[in-house]
């Protein structure tokens, strides 16, 4: 081998990874305080619609909504965790008796297999329980990041903000957190919602865009918050 004075390349290193650039909320910061004050007032301890017993079947019942509602989930589950409200009654159930008590909700076929495969999962390797880390939950089949916070959020108390498509919707419409998608607002939501707000955060805008800042008609004559909202396109009150 001819010595070429020149040192051996080590490992080529990878890339930074960029941070993203996020944009400014329309709103200024007592505006922000104001409105969150707002929903603190109407509704100081708002809690979650879909129905659980425990932190595990409340995972059972997020990995379940996805593109489903809430009520449709309930229907389907109070029969199911009736019987199985641990990991281990859910796998002695099996699939095929999981995925009739949930036919009535979208891709129950595919949920059905996850909710035995992350059942088993939980058994082998966290002793049953469900974790408290978002990267271990999110390792769970059928789990991604916003279930993972849901379930950080609403069995463990932590201050997290789970980016469904009515908060994307109350983010944007507002001008509270815009963002070019969920990731974009979660964080963006982050940096805006003061400290003292942030662990009901999630409930107050999710119920928020449910029933008041709806996809196609909001009802911007009923909105508590629209003195500060900056949608440009509200619909006029019926009056």
């Amino acid at each position: 081998m001819v010595a070429t004075g020149k040192p051996a390349a080590g490992p080529k290193r990878k890339p930074a990874a960029k941070k993203k650039r996020l944009s400014r909320s329309k709103l200024k910061p007592d505006e922000i305080v104001a409105m969150f004050e707002t929903f603190k007032a109407a509704e100081p301890e708002p809690k979650g619609e879909l129905e659980h017993v425990n932190a595990y079947t409340l995972l059972v019942a997020v990995v379940l909504s996805a593109q489903a509602t809430d009520a449709g989930v309930n229907k389907a589950t109070r029969a199911l965790f009736a019987k199985a409200d641990t990991p281990e009654k859910m796998v002695a159930l099996g699939e095929d008796t999981v995925r009739e008590h949930i036919k009535t909700i979208g891709l129950f076929r595919n949920k059905a297999k996850n909710v035995i495969a992350l059942s088993d999962q939980l058994i082998q390797k966290h002793a049953s329980e469900v974790p408290q880390d978002r990267d271990a939950l999110e390792e769970l089949p059928g789990v991604g990041r916003k279930t993972a916070n849901v379930v950080l959020n609403m069995a463990f108390g932590e201050a997290r903000i789970a980016v469904d498509t009515h908060i994307f919707r109350v983010a944007n419409r507002t001008g509270l957190a815009p963002g070019k998608d969920p990731l974009d607002v979660e964080l963006n939501l982050e940096r805006m919602v003061p400290e003292t707000y942030k662990l009901h955060s999630h409930h107050w805008l999710i119920l928020h865009g449910r029933y008041i800042c709806v996809a196609r008609k909001p009802r911007c004559a009923d909105c508590s918050i629209n003195n500060w909202c900056k949608f440009k396109d509200k619909t006029p009150s019926a009056d």
